[in-house]
């Protein structure tokens, strides 16, 4: 009886990596994605020339594709872009982001209300978050005081380690000043006090005392259809939302999900 060749095995090589893109790739791609009425929107809010105009939609797809690279995000972030700045922000690796980097971006942001909370969630993600919410909320630029509310917030949210006590101080802090505060810094505070709430059980307390003491807070949201949330409503919803999916608390949720830096 002939014998039968033995079949050779199945060699499976290994899916080659894709390519790095390098920065003038990137560049382009942001430039081909840009459009007319991405950048009046950006525009109407404090984002400031140069940019192309790239939706968010496009920059989580291009996050996607990129993953952490930080050396290009260093790249980006220099050429001065509006948007090469907010994809920088969310491929950058926050564990290599050192303090200088993070104090010259939170300065360098043309739209508080955009990338500059992003560079909050940024460092709240490294080792230096702590240190640099202290240092920013005490800083006399306003950039970087701004980007402290959202580091703040981020940190009540993610950071299980912060006593709830500097929580506590910094919600005494926004209670006597939001009002007086300018603008862009009053919604960062807002924020902060519905992020402080979601913390725990006794923050919530604190936190709608405190929004309900404060009352409305205005903020100039400019030529857009943003609108100021109520704080001590929207800490109601996020608690019975949270709870209802049987999470301990809005943080307790939010420490599950991808961080919003990334997946906003």
């Amino acid at each position: 009886m002939p014998s039968v060749p033995k079949k050779k095995p199945v060699v499976r090589r290994p899916a080659k990596a894709p390519a790095r893109m390098t920065l003038g790739e990137t560049m382009r791609a942001l430039e081909q994605a840009g459009s007319a009425q991405t950048r009046k929107t950006y525009a109407r809010h404090g984002a400031a020339e140069p940019m192309f105009g790239v939706s968010f939609a496009t920059l989580k797809v291009l996050t996607k594709r990129i993953g952490v690279d930080h050396e290009l995000a260093l790249a980006l972030w220099n050429t001065g872009n509006f948007d090469a700045h907010n994809l920088a922000v969310k491929i950058a690796d926050p564990a290599l982001m050192t303090p200088a980097d993070l104090d010259r971006w939170a300065r360098e942001t043309s739209a508080t209300r955009m990338c500059g909370g992003y560079v909050g969630m940024l460092a709240a993600e490294g080792p230096h978050g702590a240190t640099k919410a202290a240092q920013w909320l005490a800083s006399k630029d306003g950039r970087e005081r701004s980007a402290g509310w959202s580091l703040l917030g981020q940190l009540a949210q993610r950071d299980e380690t912060t006593p709830d006590a500097l929580f506590e101080q910094r919600l005494a802090e926004i209670e006597r000043t939001i009002h007086s505060a300018p603008s862009s810094e009053r919604e960062g505070m807002n924020l902060a006090v519905i992020t402080i709430g979601g913390r725990s059980a006794a923050l919530r307390k604190a936190a709608v005392a405190a929004a309900k003491r404060i009352g409305r807070v205005e903020v100039d949201h400019g030529d857009t259809a943003c609108q100021t949330p109520d704080a001590a409503a929207y800490i109601a919803k996020a608690w019975a939302h949270s709870t209802s999916k049987g999470f301990e608390s809005p943080a307790a949720q939010e420490r599950t999900r991808e961080t919003p830096r990334r997946r906003c």
